[in-house]
């Protein structure tokens, strides 16, 4: 594919903005020009896109590959993960390097980028997750944000990752005054603790006592508290896995008090309940996350946020943990099942399935959502997330007619089930191209050697702020 370059004719190739027919040609690396059908360009190897669209590679900016919590660690690494994520269509990720308390974060870095250089599919970043606020922390974010590295993640819970409300302003300050996203995990850590211990002392421990245990009211309390803490510092605020109604309603209350908030949500927030949990045995347990899986009303106002632009990304929050040996270690008690679903692979089929296919999201949204938006955010753009003469040549070549049935056994997570066992799917990736080289061609994994590369990203909000999301 090198030399004169790729050309991806006779497709249809679908922005964030618009639909439109034109040849993609792609040279050492990036997007050479957008041709007229037929046009000419002499040499080219051409790749037969008729009857399909052409769409910018996936960007997923919230994965946890290879994240070890405990005695235990994510059943993908980033060799598995990427590939997973390359044969669905995700073209870049963006992982974190977590800091435990008392570590430089530096070092969180460095360790990350050990385990991940030289084994990703695609390209990957890091968003820097942060669970010791102080002035040398707040030192090191300044500093590794002129490296590239222009998020950050914070928590309200987990023992060993949340910081205290001060701490958090602290880390908003500097977000702030150097232009960063920050991530937020948002939950009220008491209310929390305080509904599993009932549950537990109640003998009630099995997985269908989860979403008891971590309630709406809990998400929608650290939403509205870091949005406030936000709003003193003047900081933007990207919420992470946004799962009820009542979540979306403290970002829409600060977004009419003018504050700048963005939204994201996952895709079995929208196509899974709790009745998940209720399964036979301790099949519910497949379905720990947090938050968890919510009520159907929820998923209803979810997809209405989705339609009217309210949420701005879908992403997987993908951290798989085998159901037979991480998953059954919580048997005996729901509050130590591994908490997190796969995803990395079934992200974009799922969502053109029951989003494109069935009327709620038009193919340029879907676009906006998977790939424009969460580039623009955090500062891959303008490299990434769109077509366009400059852009690196991250492209999905996608069969809006192909139909597949999900299944574990044939999917590439490294993981031993598959949230939507059975689920058939209408519109799947048949090629997909990193910086104008193939993975995927005619839905066969073709990549022979490590591709991807780490991508040093810009200052995220100064990227939002020029590209004009409009929400």
């Amino acid at each position: 594919m090198k030399g004169n370059g790729l050309r991806i004719a006779g497709g249809t190739v679908v922005t964030a903005e618009a639909s439109f027919h034109a040849d993609v040609l792609c040279q050492e690396g990036r997007i050479a020009a957008l041709l007229s059908p037929g046009e000419s360009w002499p040499a080219a190897e051409t790749l037969d896109a008729s009857g399909c669209y052409v769409l910018p590679g996936g960007v997923d900016v919230h994965v946890h590959l290879q994240m070890s919590v405990g005695d235990q660690t994510t059943s993908d690494d980033f060799s598995s993960g990427t590939l997973a994520a390359a044969c669905g269509g995700t073209t870049t990720v963006v992982d974190f390097a977590t800091q435990t308390r008392g570590q430089p974060l530096e070092e969180a870095v460095v360790r990350r980028r050990v385990e991940a250089d030289g084994q990703v599919a695609i390209d990957y970043s890091l968003h820097l997750a942060v669970t010791d606020a102080s002035p040398a922390t707040l030192e090191a974010i300044r500093k590794l944000a002129a490296e590239g590295y222009t998020s950050l993640k914070l928590y309200t819970v987990y023992a060993s990752l949340f910081l205290e409300d001060r701490e958090i302003l602290r880390v908003l300050e500097v977000a702030a005054e150097a232009g960063l996203m920050p991530m937020v995990h948002g939950e009220n850590r008491a209310i929390v603790e305080h509904c599993t211990e009932r549950l537990r002392s109640q003998g009630k421990r099995a997985p269908r006592y989860h979403a008891q245990a971590r309630p709406a009211v809990a998400e929608a309390e650290g939403v509205a508290r870091v949005l406030a803490l936000a709003e003193a510092v003047g900081c933007p605020v990207y919420v992470a896995h946004v799962s009820s109604r009542r979540a979306l309603e403290e970002i829409r209350r600060a977004r009419e008090r003018g504050q700048v908030v963005y939204a994201e949500t996952c895709p079995q927030y929208l196509l899974l309940s709790e009745e998940a949990y209720v399964a036979p045995g301790f099949e519910g347990a497949k379905y720990v996350l947090t938050p968890p899986l919510r009520l159907p009303q929820d998923t209803k106002a979810l997809w209405q946020a989705l339609a009217q632009g309210e949420i701005e990304v879908v992403s997987t929050d993908h951290c798989p943990w085998n159901y037979h040996g991480q998953k059954d270690h919580g048997r005996e008690d729901f509050s130590l099942i591994p908490s997190g679903l796969p995803g990395i692979e079934t992200r974009l089929a799922l969502l053109w399935s029951e989003g494109v296919e069935k009327g709620r999201l038009s193919p340029e949204r879907f676009v906006a959502l998977t790939a424009t938006n969460p580039a623009r955010l955090f500062g891959l753009a303008p490299r990434k997330g769109t077509i366009a003469p400059g852009v690196d040549a991250d492209l999905v070549v996608w069969d809006p007619g192909h139909e597949v049935t999900l299944r574990a056994r044939g999917l590439h997570q490294k993981v031993d089930y598959c949230p939507y066992e059975g689920w058939q799917v209408r519109g799947y990736p048949r090629d997909v191209i990193l910086r104008g080289e193939a993975i995927v061609r005619e839905g066969r994994l073709v990549a022979s050697r490590a591709r991807g590369s780490f991508i040093a990203r810009l200052r995220p909000v100064e990227r939002a702020q020029e590209t004009a999301l409009g929400y």
